[in-house]
């Protein structure tokens, strides 16, 4: 319980200015990037140092309050929305770049230090952080490393889980662990690998050390226009079944389009898809398959194609595309993003079911993903003002989910369950599967303090069945007793 001692406790460990509990200030906290999903804190701190983590999450634990971790507020799942029984976690504090070490390429970080400023720090000697969401300007590591974030160039270099080497963290009793090392592959359990992408349901990170990507010799980039999003699907497909591998694939559809070249003029056709396509690589490499690149778009009756012909060319397309979320203000005041994952195979046949999906709500709907791994990013337009609209939008987005479950695909790509998605995993996991997870949670976190409510259903979402209380497999198996 949060009561006033409990305030000068956490007042002591991380200071005046670390301390928000004024109610009007805490407001700034209330939501992440889903702005649809909203929770007061009862506090918020914001540490500035390993041991002040370690110092506040003991001191929850030792009073049974809940704690989320949050970084910039970027996310989409509101996966760090706030409990209102509980601490928020302010990690922005804590954003120094500790090491710096080209010879073996890595880099360690505290987690409030912003994606894009990873690279800016390696840039004069000839490196780069691979892992680029539309926001790297200005989300977080901590963020990153929570919701496993990708970007568009996660196709070629994968996702962040592939490039943090090693992380300091606090579990949720508030005992320090160190996962991973300076290697590629440390030896005994890949917990790790369990920690990356777990929402930050596990632990509180506080440090991480990433591999960074040496500059490649030579980067292509193309812009092709096409009359009908299936032409561009098709593109997609048969680029990836000729065995080329780009470092990117994005669409983007008319209505993003457009929305694009409102806010940035980014010298984009007027079409009904655009797909960027970039390549890089040693120089021979990348234009023997820009050749085929260009012949696949013109098979698929491209027109308007532009190949960036320099570096100031190439930042206009790519402005363009990491645009497309924050443009869509000016299509709508309100917009729900979606994100959920498809064979590439079936992206004709998937767009197609949105647009019938848009006619039938009546909502708009742009599309802006990362077609190369099937990666759906839709975003359903609402106005919150009208009645009804916001509860409407967030019914479209759920079918479409649906719809990326239907052909074999999955409820997220990069932006994670969160609140958001959680009332969804039953359709996506069998019992055994939840359960299993179910475990491993427990198995950090055994009170449930740690980020609670999130990816999991329970009864104050939509996915459990109502009826008599069933026992968890956790309690069957002692490790958790029911309070």
């Amino acid at each position: 319980m949060i009561d006033s001692d409990f305030l000068s406790q956490l007042e002591r460990i991380v200071g005046t200015e670390g301390l928000v509990r004024d109610e009007s200030e805490l407001l700034t906290y209330e939501s992440d990037g889903l702005m649809s999903h909203r929770s007061r804190p009862a506090a918020a701190v914001l540490p500035e140092t390993a041991e002040q983590v370690q110092a506040v999450v003991s001191l929850c634990h030792r009073h049974k309050v809940p704690f989320v971790a949050r970084g910039q507020g970027t996310g989409l799942s509101g996966g760090a929305l706030p409990h209102p029984d509980g601490v928020l976690v302010v990690m922005t504090r804590m954003n120094r770049v500790l090491d710096v070490d080209i010879p073996n390429q890595r880099i360690t970080v505290e987690p409030g230090v912003v994606n894009l400023d990873v690279t800016r720090r390696v840039a004069s000697d000839g490196y780069y952080y691979a892992p680029d969401p539309s926001s790297q300007i200005i989300c977080s590591i901590g963020g990153n490393v929570a919701e496993n974030s990708g970007g568009a160039h996660c196709l070629k270099y994968g996702f962040t889980v592939h490039h943090v080497l090693g992380v300091e963290a606090v579990l949720p009793d508030g005992s320090m662990v160190h996962l991973g090392g300076a290697a590629l592959d440390s030896p005994g359990l890949d917990l790790l690998g369990v920690v990356v992408g777990s929402e930050g349901t596990l632990a509180v990170v506080t440090k991480v050390t990433l591999r960074l990507m040496r500059r490649p010799q030579a980067v292509r980039t193309l812009l092709a226009a096409f009359d009908s999003t299936d032409a561009a699907g098709n593109a997609v497909s048969d680029v990836i079944a000729a065995g080329i591998i780009p470092a990117a694939i994005e669409m983007m559809d008319r209505t993003t389009i457009r929305a694009a070249e409102a806010a940035v003029q980014p010298g984009f056709p007027d079409a009904e898809a655009v797909l960027i396509v970039e390549l890089d690589g040693p120089q021979s490499e990348v234009e023997t398959l820009f050749r085929q690149i260009e012949a696949v778009c013109a098979h698929n009756q491209a027109w308007g194609v532009q190949v960036a012909q320099d570096e100031a060319q190439r930042a206009r397309i790519w402005m363009g595309r990491k645009a497309a979320f924050a443009a869509m203000g000016r299509v709508s005041p309100n917009y729900y993003v979606q994100d959920g994952v498809i064979p590439r195979s079936t992206l004709p046949e998937v767009l197609r079911r949105i647009r019938a999906l848009e006619q039938r709500s009546g909502l708009t709907i742009g599309n802006v993903f990362h077609a190369g791994d099937g990666n759906l990013h839709p975003l359903v337009c609402y106005d919150a003002a009208v009645e009804g609209q916001a509860e409407l939008a967030e019914q479209v987005a759920s079918e479409i989910l649906s719809y990326c479950l239907d052909v074999g695909g999955s409820l997220t790509g990069e932006h994670g369950i969160g609140s958001d998605k959680a009332c969804h995993m039953p359709k996506m996991f069998s019992d055994d599967d939840l359960a299993t997870m179910q475990l491993v949670r427990v198995a950090f976190d055994p009170q449930g303090m740690c980020n609670p409510d999130k990816l999991f259903p329970t009864p104050r979402l939509c996915g459990e069945v109502p009826g008599p209380y069933r026992a968890h497999p956790a309690e069957v198996a002692g490790l958790v007793a029911r309070v």
